[in-house]
């Protein structure tokens, strides 16, 4: 299993605190009815952080055409936007909001190359709110295809989330199903895609990144 290696001190930090739980109850506490449920409990935390951070083995099916999902979750809106900070235009956006029970890695949503990216400083209000989108932390991020299309989308912090890691550099090559960053805890990706783009979602759909086809353009 490969974690994501932007977050190995935050698994080593749960797996720390959860050993020096498990010391102090064992050593301190001689009930097998109190330490059997700590021990349990811990060790559950434990496995459900590891698979957190995990970066899954996908089959990507992205390409240049073909956009996928950049995170695994819901797909909360579906609706055109007007996107003002870089694109400049009115988009189709998809939103997909991740919960704490999903794996938080991004991944690439289509072959191109990146020719922008901004990261933005903000709130943490809960990521499925409307104005999470302009006020809550966010990195922006827009890859242009071969044929001229661009595809931009935001990684959205939500209440708990606290860092947004985003591998992105004006002029980097991207390919569709590579990992681009992670998001730590719950949170949601807005992407704004052309509107001559034909959806492959609605919402309500659960999204596996790199295997969910968002749209074809």
């Amino acid at each position: 299993m490969k974690i994501d290696k932007n977050s190995y001190g935050s698994v080593a930090l749960v797996y720390i605190c959860s050993a020096v739980v498990l010391f102090l109850s064992w050593f301190f506490c001689r009930s097998l009815w109190v330490n059997i449920p700590v021990t349990v409990a811990a060790l559950l935390f434990c496995l459900w952080q590891t698979l957190f951070f995990r970066v899954p083995v996908r089959r990507a099916v992205g390409n240049g055409n073909v956009i996928t999902s950049v995170a695994d979750g819901e797909v909360v809106i579906v609706q055109k936007a007007y996107e003002k900070e870089f694109l400049k235009t009115e988009c189709i956006m998809v939103s997909v909001y991740m919960n704490f029970f999903d794996v938080h890695s991004n991944f690439w949503p289509v072959d191109g190359e990146v020719n922008y990216y901004k990261y933005h400083p903000g709130k943490h209000m809960l990521a499925f709110k409307p104005k999470a989108s302009e006020e809550n932390e966010h990195s922006c991020c827009c890859i242009r295809t071969a044929d001229g299309k661009d595809v931009f989308f935001k990684q959205l912090a939500g209440t708990f989330a606290r860092r947004i890691v985003n591998y992105a550099v004006p002029g980097l090559k991207t390919r569709a199903g590579a990992q681009c960053g992670i998001i730590k805890f719950g949170s949601r990706i807005d992407m704004y895609l052309p509107l001559d783009a034909t959806l492959r979602v609605k919402v309500g759909d659960y999204t596996r990144a790199c295997e969910t086809v968002i749209a074809e353009i």
